[in-house]
């Protein structure tokens, strides 16, 4: 499906969606949401993709909201539009059954940051940075970055950011725990898409679970978590997948995977 404001590619089992408005630092618009929500759906479906790759054209991952289009709309608009446009996109991510890679350069900023920190792992170019604007413009974070950033840095270091507006460069962003990597900008690129074909030769069940389990478990106690993981592991250990791996290892062979 051709779009305006998002880019799609499938590269082997990888999938990449761009975010394709380097004019104003891909900042989002009604158009741009809902043409994000259409082709995370156009990936998720392919059954060739195992995982996908988010990015931004030019130089910027997302400079956030486009201020020219929400300057306009009234409080009760705002709501619905976070509610009913924004967050479908974020849950897109968090609930895909594929992992999600946030390829960052440049600013990830207001809204931008929270969808790269809706994805299961990020890497940074070195002069991209993470930055809570709101505060700057008598707002408060939406998109869901105050759930992120309180469980990635705590509470007070998630509020001084927020509050006093700090810009977390890529190597600080590492070291909080917010990014996996950080790589030099001009291959961040080739990383992202190196790294992405590496987890897409892994097992598509064991990922799938292993994803659900995880952000499962950040909101539930060790007892369930212990139950869930009983029930994804009866799952997986009936697959064609889990015999595939336990051929592979005793014939000393790389496994090929099938995802059943």
């Amino acid at each position: 499906m051709a779009y305006e404001t998002i880019k799609t590619e499938v590269d082997g089992n990888v999938g990449i969606l761009t975010l394709n408005r380097p004019d104003t630092l891909n900042a989002f618009t009604t158009k741009m949401r809902a043409e994000f929500r259409a082709a995370a759906a156009e990936l998720e479906a392919d059954p060739e993709v195992r995982c996908i790759v988010l990015t931004g054209e030019g130089r910027a991952f997302s400079a956030g909201a486009d201020l020219k289009e929400t300057a306009g709309l009234r409080d009760t608009t705002v709501e619905r539009v976070l509610v009913e446009e924004y967050k479908p996109c974020i849950l897109a991510i968090t609930n895909s059954n594929k992992p999600w890679i946030a390829a960052v350069s440049g600013p990830a900023s207001g809204i931008g940051a929270a969808f790269a920190q809706a994805c299961d792992l990020m890497i940074m170019g070195e002069g991209a940075y993470i930055y809570m604007a709101f505060a700057a413009i008598a707002l408060v974070p939406d998109g869901g970055n105050t759930w992120q950033m309180v469980r990635q840095l705590g509470y007070r270091r998630a509020f001084e950011a927020i509050i006093e507006g700090h810009k977390i460069p890529a190597a600080q962003a590492v070291e909080w725990g917010m990014s996996n990597k950080m790589v030099p900008d001009e291959s961040l690129q080739q990383e992202a898409r190196d790294w992405a074909a590496r987890l897409a030769q892994a097992a598509p069940l064991s990922v799938r679970h292993v994803k659900k389990v995880l952000r499962a478990a950040m909101d539930q106690d060790l007892e369930a978590t212990i139950d869930q993981e009983s029930v994804r592991q009866n799952e997986c250990i009936g697959s064609k997948d889990f015999a595939e791996g336990v051929s592979a290892f005793f014939e000393k062979r790389s496994p090929a995977f099938k995802g059943r």
